[in-house]
């Protein structure tokens, strides 16, 4: 067999080849070896074992200080077949079949979008009906269990970023980067309203708690409201110097908040559309607001930022009233438990807050400390608390749906089958199933019928 005798200078192109490097400085370019003979022997690799410096030397030289081989340095040679050398096309194999391996918890699957998607919602009366709408500029309004009762909302020039159901069930809107709203009606699958009036994108929507009333925060600074029933543009809220990337009705239905990249929240007065209170600098978040939630009684608004901060803000003083402190990276979702307050209360005062820095932290409201830090194996993206009970739902970027237990921050259970970022949790009706999507370009509806 050939096996050409290899100079120092070549066994090290030899150890650079085999780790994927390029010789050092001060490595000579090695001499072309003589032809094999004739016929067609197996490649064969000689490597060199080096003899390490001695622990004295390690750090001495500056960066980029040329270094040399001598013999004496050679300890063994060991002669690899090329057979023998890792293959990038296996490990792309081995990847792919990692991704078949996902174990799928998952006890319904829809798969009609064609690109990732973003947002879903469920039915407030129906509890099998869902939205949900994606990157492929398309809604779809389906049913839990059927692969027959589907229907595309079509409509849209762009990405369909955010969808919701009214209060009472009998409308569904999807709003898109196209600055457009499409409102459909749930009983006759047919269009009913198209809302126009910003021309830049829609980053959330809301409907009103009663009212077939939506409002919208858009990237042109501005909040824009809609009467749905006579296709009548309301009022514009303009006063943001940035995106507004979260906003909602106070549960009161009199006042709308919202914050914005300016890293400002504004409070708004639904009939003049005038700002009340403008709430920012010291004290308050230095970067822009991710997401906010309402308290049922309408009295306090908590807000996240991609400052890491949690703050608490008076409604009615438009004050900052407290800050909970706890997370290390942009904060992402933040969901309030209901309470003795809400029409399906449980006496269970909690608010939760999710994170980039991989976790989940349940705080008791009224007292504002910390209750639970719940670790998660990657990003927090999403939440939802299940009904009334006193468990909490986080989505993830490692594509796994997980449950808590508020009141002993252990984890309850972990439902996996998305094979990305999960987004948008939403439960059903009769709490009984949660609706989650992906990046992965499919909607999972998991049992969650024993946390009830």
């Amino acid at each position: 067999m050939w096996n050409p005798t290899l100079t120092v200078s070549e066994r090290s192109l030899v150890l650079a080849s085999i780790h994927g490097a390029t010789p050092q400085a001060g490595f000579a370019t090695a001499p072309t070896p003589p032809p094999p003979p004739p016929g067609p022997p197996p490649v064969v690799l000689t490597t060199t074992m080096i003899r390490a410096a001695p622990a004295e030397a390690v750090g001495e030289g500056s960066v980029g200080e040329e270094v040399f081989i001598d013999d004496h340095d050679i300890i063994n040679e060991i002669s690899l077949d090329e057979e023998d050398l890792p293959d990038q096309d296996d490990d792309d194999d081995q990847d792919e079949d990692m991704m078949d391996e996902v174990e799928d918890h998952s006890a319904y699957a829809f798969h009609g979008h064609a690109d990732e998607v973003f947002a879903a919602a469920c039915s407030p009366v129906d509890a099998s009906l869902v939205v949900s709408g994606g990157k492929d500029d398309r809604g779809f309004l389906w049913s839990i269990g059927s692969a027959e009762n589907v229907q595309e909302l079509t409509g849209h020039k762009d990405t369909v970023s955010t969808v919701a159901f009214s209060s009472d069930g009998k409308l569904v809107a999807c709003g898109s980067m196209d600055g457009q709203i499409n409102v459909w009606n749930t009983a006759t699958r047919t269009l009913q309203r198209t809302l126009e009036g910003s021309e830049s994108g829609l980053e959330w929507l809301k409907w009103h708690p009663r009212l077939h009333f939506i409002i919208a925060g858009s990237e042109d600074f501005n909040i824009w409201m809609w009467n749905a029933d006579l296709s009548s543009f309301g009022n514009t809220f303009a006063g943001h110097s940035n995106t507004v990337t979260c906003g909602d009705f106070t549960p009161d239905g009199k006042l709308i908040c919202s914050g914005s990249d300016d890293a400002t929240l504004r409070i708004w007065d639904l009939k003049t559309a005038q700002c009340r209170h403008v709430v920012r600098g010291h004290g308050y978040h230095t970067q822009g607001l991710t997401c906010l939630a309402i308290t049922w009684d309408s009295q306090s608004i908590v807000s996240g930022s991609q400052d890491s901060s949690v703050h608490i803000v008076s409604i009615n003083s438009g004050k900052v009233v407290g800050s909970l402190v706890g997370h290390t990276n942009s904060v992402e979702c933040i969901g309030i438990s209901p309470s003795e307050l809400h029409p399906r209360s449980v006496r269970y005062n909690r608010v939760a807050t999710g994170s980039i820095d991989r976790t989940l932290i349940i705080r008791d409201l009224t007292h504002q400390a910390i209750r639970s830090i719940c670790e998660h194996d990657d990003g927090v993206t999403c939440l939802a608390w299940i009904g009334s009970s006193r468990y909490v739902a986080s989505g993830c970027m490692d594509g796994i749906v997980r449950i808590w237990d508020s009141l002993s921050g252990e984890l309850a259970c972990m439902l996996s089958g998305h094979r990305d970022v999960v987004r948008s949790p939403a439960v059903s009706a009769d709490g009984n199933s949660i609706v989650s999507v992906s990046s992965d370009k499919s909607a999972r509806v998991f049992d969650i019928s024993m946390f009830k």
